[in-house]
């Protein structure tokens, strides 16, 4: 059966004079100064507006803006009369970037990678109102980074100077690590510092010099210790999770359904009150337990 499906947006862009287009929302006077705004500005200065503006016809002549404020209001300020704009079929009462998908500072590096190839590190910072040691950074950032690794962070928002940790690190070790980040969810500089100091020696690509003057002998092999430990546990863990919430939810599931029988209340709350209540309440706990642990799921899915 087929279905006719309504297009969201006029097939082709038109020429909109500025004045003529009503913002949706105001602009944050601080929003001027943040960095996101003067990289938009620095891109608009070197190579114009890529993405044109969304409007929907306001009547009158006139139009909403739906998605594209900073860029309006960049240009206005350049004194630019007309803007090349894509007009919607609907008046969508949404902002578009809350649909926006940031990169992670692997896909970054990729794209830098990319743009490398036709355009020098200074146009690319001017570009991104950055400088061009910024540029070298990311585009360096995956030096001495094993693949695997890689592609298991490749998809997460890590700290860049995590990977600084992580090149000091053997393959096998930054898989480890990198696996723990995803586990505990954290991907903080200063957690991939923690598990690189409580790496082995035999671990690590080179002498940990930074290292020395910080710990004692005894205050390193306990932490290798502990992150060893940490290690084995957090297998353990994933290897029996699965089963072990399953169970939980059964168990749960059953008690909450034992304890709602009129009969099992009364007889509970006269002779052991105490008992049926802390059943009540744990049958509870593990009932709000298991929906977090549901919507994150279904969160990282997505």
């Amino acid at each position: 059966m087929s279905t006719n499906v309504k297009s969201a947006f006029q097939f082709a862009t038109v020429q909109l004079v500025l004045k003529n287009l009503l913002h949706s929302r105001e602009l944050d006077p601080r929003g001027r100064k943040h960095q996101k705004y003067k990289q938009i500005a620095a891109s608009i200065e070197s190579i114009g507006v890529i993405e044109p503006l969304v409007v929907y016809p306001a009547g009158k002549g006139k139009y909403r803006i739906l998605d594209g404020h900073k860029r309006a209001e960049i240009l206005i300020e350049r004194n630019v009369k007309r803007a090349e704009c894509l007009i919607a079929t609907d008046d969508e009462g949404f902002t578009y970037n809350k649909r926006v998908n940031y990169l992670s500072p692997v896909a970054e590096h990729q794209m830098i990678l990319r743009a490398l190839k036709h355009n020098s590190q200074k146009t690319i910072a001017n570009v991104l109102n950055v400088n061009v040691a910024t540029i070298r950074r990311k585009q360096n950032l995956l030096c001495g980074i094993c693949k695997e690794a890689v592609d298991l962070l490749k998809d997460r928002r890590v700290s860049p100077k995590a990977f600084t940790s992580l090149r000091k690190m053997k393959p096998i070790r930054q898989i480890e690590v990198a696996q723990l980040m995803i586990s505990s969810n954290m991907y903080s500089a200063r957690f991939c510092s923690a598990l690189l100091a409580g790496t082995r020696d035999d671990m690590l690509v080179g002498p940990p010099k930074d290292q020395v003057s910080k710990l004692s002998p005894a205050q390193k092999l306990g932490m290798e210790q502990e992150t060893d430990t940490l290690l084995r546990n957090l297998k353990a863990v994933e290897a029996s999770y699965g089963t072990e919430v399953l169970t939980l939810s059964v168990c749960g599931r059953y008690v909450g359904r034992v304890l709602a029988n009129s009969s099992i209340q009364e007889y509970l709350k006269t002779l052991h009150g105490g008992l049926f209540e802390e059943m009540r309440h744990l049958v509870a706990s593990i009932e709000s337990n298991l929906a977090v642990t549901e919507q994150l799921g279904a969160t990282a899915t997505a």
